[in-house]
């Protein structure tokens, strides 16, 4: 396997599908002495739900003002 001159590295389909790594996975490196493992992201804000969420901050518009969407959730609409 060779390293682009983008520092890119294609993960084997095989790896992928074992350890659930999908696009948008995010990645950690570990480095221990000589080597270098590719771990799953820990850190919450950086998972798939919180980048749709973030992606879908402020997307929606709507005409209604507040008190008419809780009306209309509240079926007094």
């Amino acid at each position: 396997m060779r390293i682009t001159s983008k520092g890119q590295v294609t993960i084997p389909i095989e790896v992928r599908e074992r350890f659930g790594f999908l696009p948008d996975t995010e990645v950690d490196f570990v480095v221990e002495g000589d080597t270098v493992r590719i771990v799953r992201s820990t850190t919450v804000e950086h998972g798939r739900g919180a980048r749709a969420v973030r992606r879908l901050t402020g997307a929606a518009t709507s005409e209604w003002t507040t008190d008419e969407l809780m009306a209309l959730t509240r079926g007094e609409r």
